[in-house]
């Protein structure tokens, strides 16, 4: 089976953690959001990538999900002591991969070409793509004015009431090369358990990837990132219910179904089936809570005989 999945950061990783334990990396292509990437002293960072790339490599931090494992944090230390802003925490093995990314980039290289050179660079065979090699950052606009994402999001801790989003220049980028044909010869998609605003959102809002998901023959299927009424992890309810719709797993699927044929909902929302189902989708109830690596294993082991 090729495999071609959508992912934002910690809870795709989550789930792209199991599928590599029962497909092989190879058979991997994953399509990045990078909405979230920003500039942070002068260092350009790609979150969502480095947290699939970092989770694919078994060097990710357990504890938190991103960043890497057992790293030290001296250069942030010494910032600090410099009187710098240290509310972005980057570990010194982490500063390395945005140094390298960095670089590359002010030499002309492509955000896809480094990607592919870091995923080999790490030991994945697995090819992550950026959504785009442009540079289109999440805005969040709140009660307290336009903020980019990791302000909202890490600085603000999602604090601020969302009016509205948008991604910059987003009408003019391009999907990365390899994008589009990995969506056209898949033999399935999966749509991770990731926030429909913040991750799925940007990379479906860049021009020719939501028609590339309509056209495709292969099977697409989405995972609900809300199980009950809430997200396991980050603001993606809040947000749905700050935004005037319905933070439940009938909401998420309410936004991917013009292109979505299977949406897999967890068993404490299987009353939501019938109501999924009217939008023109077929619904599977798993377990979807991923909270131990058997469960992440077999989650993805159930997406697979699904999709076959």
């Amino acid at each position: 089976m090729r495999l071609t999945v959508l992912a934002g950061g910690v809870g795709a990783a989550k789930l792209l953690s199991g599928l590599v334990q029962v497909l092989p990396q190879a058979n991997l292509t994953i399509i990045s959001n990078t909405g979230d990437d920003f500039r942070w002293m002068g260092l350009y960072i790609s979150p969502d990538i480095d947290t699939v790339i970092y989770t694919l490599a078994g060097i990710v931090n357990p504890a938190t999900g991103w960043g890497v494992r057992d790293d030290t944090f001296h250069a942030l230390e010494r910032l600090a002591q410099l009187e710098c802003a240290t509310w972005f925490q980057l570990g010194d093995r982490d500063l390395a991969t945005h140094l390298y990314r960095t670089h590359r980039l002010e030499c002309g290289d492509s955000h896809t070409k480094i990607t592919l050179d870091l995923c080999r660079q790490n030991g994945v065979s697995a090819s992550v793509l950026p959504m785009t090699d442009s540079h289109v950052p999440t805005l969040v606009h709140t009660n307290e004015g336009t903020l980019g994402f990791q302000d909202y999001f890490v600085r603000r801790h999602c604090s601020p009431e969302v009016r509205s989003l948008s991604y910059q220049g987003i009408e003019a980028a391009r999907p990365a090369p390899g994008v589009i044909d990995a969506i056209r010869l898949a033999n399935a998609i999966v749509l991770c358990p990731s926030n429909p605003y913040l991750s799925i959102g940007p990379i479906l809002a860049v021009p020719g990837i939501r028609t590339a998901l309509h056209e495709t023959r292969a099977r697409v299927l989405a995972v609900t990132p809300i199980v009950a009424g809430e997200a396991l992890k980050g603001p993606a309810a809040v947000m749905m219910r700050q935004l005037g719709e319905e933070a439940s797993a009938s909401g998420v699927a309410r936004r991917y179904q013009d292109f979505l044929d299977i949406f897999v909902v967890d068993c404490r929302d299987e009353h939501l089936q019938e109501q999924i189902e009217s939008l023109g989708m077929e619904v599977r109830i798993e377990q979807t809570v991923m909270d131990s690596m058997e469960a992440r294993i077999a989650l993805a082991r159930r997406l697979v005989e699904i999709l076959a």
